[in-house]
């Protein structure tokens, strides 16, 4: 579904993702872990037409070449992103904060408010508060309304950039239960950025370790998450035994 190909971003002259070669498979949940500043936020950004990608870097979604297609047009393509910090409009109520992610189907008023009714139900809070200002939410709620606006855009992919910051464990818990959720149920694609290594590859299909702007390692999540490296260098596990 999702190819990225030697994909290089710069900011100014300092180069931050060299040659990022990923790939996102129909119906997967995949993961981008790595330290903070390894390019991960810049890697979704880029995918989503929000950064300028330099010459030789190829993006393929659906078969068809997005690379330096704008943010919107991607968006119709199919793609959401739910970004680092949740970004919602504080002084526009829940309600109207969804409509906004659904702002492309303006014409499809069946759809959705089907789609409206289908978000209530996932998330039974944000109905609670459909009439709160976004600014009175809870930061859980907050990051719930964050992906539920992605989600009003009707996506075949899902990008999710740390869904899990400054949450309490309870709700970060409820946060993946809820992406496992949709790509069981909806067969919703996921690609997800998390600094929560341990959670993201404990759901995801498949793993990318990104270091320095480079994909270092990519296996399965399971593996990833008992190899000895990755687990002493992103899980904080002291795995290595004296003789």
């Amino acid at each position: 579904m999702l190819e990225l190909h030697d994909v290089r971003v710069a900011y100014g002259n300092i180069e931050v993702l060299h040659r990022v070669n990923i790939e996102v498979k129909d119906g997967e949940i995949v993961t981008i872990i790595g330290a903070n500043g390894a390019g991960k936020t810049t890697t979704l950004r880029s995918t989503a037409g929000l950064l300028p990608k330099k010459k030789g870097s190829q993006i393929l979604f659906a078969g068809k070449d997005i690379t330096n297609m704008n943010a919107e047009k991607i968006v119709a393509e199919g793609m959401a992103l739910s970004p680092e910090g949740r970004h919602i409009f504080p002084d526009l109520t829940v309600q109207d904060n969804l409509e906004m992610g659904a702002y492309l189907r303006y014409k499809d008023k069946e759809g959705v408010a089907r789609d409206m009714k289908e978000i209530f139900q996932m998330f039974p809070r944000l109905e609670e508060r459909r009439k709160q200002l976004g600014k009175t939410l809870s930061g859980g709620e907050q990051q719930m309304l964050a992906i539920a606006r992605a989600l009003m855009s009707n996506p075949k992919l899902l990008m999710l950039d740390e869904p899990s910051t400054g949450l309490a464990p309870l709700v970060v818990k409820e946060i993946f239960q809820t992406v496992k959720r949709l790509n069981k149920e909806r067969g919703l694609t996921v690609l997800l950025v998390e600094q929560n290594a341990k959670m993201a590859l404990g759901v995801a299909d498949r793993g990318y370790v990104l270091k320095n702007g480079e994909i270092v390692k990519s296996d399965t999540g399971i593996n990833l998450l008992n190899d000895d490296s990755i687990r002493a260098a992103y899980l904080g596990e002291n795995v290595y035994k004296e003789e």
